[in-house]
């Protein structure tokens, strides 16, 4: 059953939330994240990013990299800019995109539940990035990301969110690119235990988005544990900052894959090889959108066009029937060699965010063709986590993003 329970958050000073809120780490390259960081000494980028307080020639992974982190996270507690609850609450985090909104619950996770699948996820994760991450929580001493996980809607769960929101907010903010941020506390025991039990109710629940940041928790704790050998299993190292989400409420958006050469074919022989796994409709210089699953878009030599998968084609189980993993097994691997998409070059991929026209500005510059995906529905996320398996990667793209520097678990 999933467990979770209330923890004493270190959060912005009433007035700073908007001030001090990023994207996560991970949207920025070390040249952007320095850019936004330049006279900023607020933006919680900088202590994501610490790197951004050295030279650009500075080792990023280098120790005093992760102690400049930790000293700028005290420094700002020190200030006052952050303060810590003084009793272990539950938190909610509301965000609203294009007139939707999604409600989450801020908690503590079971790391436990991480080891033993209760907290089921859909994508492996890279050992060189749970390294950064892993650092930068250990010497910090604290989470600073929180990891985006989902749950199947409950009734009971939204009412007493519903109520709680009925109240004031903590903060209440609009960030740059529109996204509207609330927060409120949940203090109240009554309404704090009926939420631990509903979730402790729960078979599982499911990572959304922070593969990483999760398996770096855990990781910690894990050193923790070997550390303390006495430990009890209640320290707040047995725990990760998570914010979940009812499923129901959730958008993802298209993950579109960019390819860098055709593998020695024209546009022609190209197509004439995929038109057996796709019946194929030319779109001229209109973009094509997929308008459901099974049907995608292709730019190729400056047109669109409309692909449809043959049925014959298509797997029966829960991760060869997503569109994402049709592409890889009948096109990229067999026709463009691109056997492993994690590692191979000549594969991109850009988020549905930036739209269509960020796959033909890319096919102008350093691309030859690009497909536009159907997103993923996250029912079939969680079809591929019950089933014990991993979706291909790059898979999901979620919007709106979860800011940091709202919530900190202090460890």
């Amino acid at each position: 059953m999933a467990v979770i329970r209330p923890f004493k958050a270190l959060r912005p000073a009433k007035g700073l939330a908007e001030k001090i809120a990023a994207l996560p780490y991970d949207v920025y390259s070390r040249e952007e994240a320095a850019e936004i960081v330049k006279g900023d000494e607020l933006t919680f980028l900088r202590i994501d990013r610490p790197e951004t307080q050295f030279e650009p020639s500075h080792d990023m992974y280098a120790p005093e990299v992760y102690e400049k982190a930790s000293q700028m996270l005290k420094e700002m507690e020190n200030e006052g800019k952050f303060v810590q609850d003084g009793e272990p609450c539950l938190y909610i985090y509301e965000l609203t995109m294009d007139g939707r909104s999604q409600t989450g619950l801020v908690a503590a996770s079971s790391v436990d539940d991480y080891i033993n699948g209760v907290i089921k996820k859909h994508e492996n994760t890279r050992k060189e990035k749970e390294l950064d991450r892993i650092n930068h929580v250990d010497v910090c001493s604290a989470q600073t990301g929180p990891i985006f996980l989902a749950y199947n809607s409950n009734a009971r769960i939204k009412a007493i969110l519903d109520e709680v929101k009925k109240g004031e907010p903590d903060s209440d903010f609009v960030s740059d690119d529109g996204i509207g941020h609330k927060t409120w506390v949940i203090s109240d025991k009554e309404k704090i235990d009926a939420l631990v039990t509903l979730f402790g109710d729960m078979p599982n629940t499911y990572i959304a988005d922070g593969h990483h940041r999760a398996a770096s928790a855990v990781a910690v704790s894990k050193k923790r544990r070997e550390e303390n050998p006495g430990y009890t299993g209640d320290e707040e190292f047995n725990y990760f900052l998570s914010v979940l989400f009812d499923a129901d409420e959730l958008k993802i958006m298209d993950y579109n894959r960019v390819i860098k050469d055709l593998n020695g074919n024209t546009p022609e022989s190209f197509l004439m090889q995929i038109s057996t796994k796709f019946d194929i409709i030319e779109n001229g210089c209109e973009q094509y959108r997929p308008e459901k699953k099974g049907e995608m878009g292709l730019y190729l030599d400056g047109k669109w066009y409309k692909l449809t998968v043959k049925d014959e084609f298509v797997k029966n189980d829960p991760v060869g029937n997503l569109d994402v993993a049709y592409l890889q097994r009948e096109v990229l691997a067999p026709v463009l060699g691109i056997k492993d998409p994690a590692t191979d070059k000549r594969i991109d991929f850009v988020g549905g965010i930036r739209g269509l026209g960020e796959l033909e500005r890319r096919c102008s510059l350093d691309a030859k063709a690009a497909f536009a995906m159907y997103p993923t529905d996250i029912h079939e996320l969680f079809a591929v986590a019950d089933a014990g398996e991993l979706m291909p990667p790059k898979s999901t793209w979620f919007e709106p993003k979860l800011r940091s520097g709202l919530f900190i678990h202090k460890i």
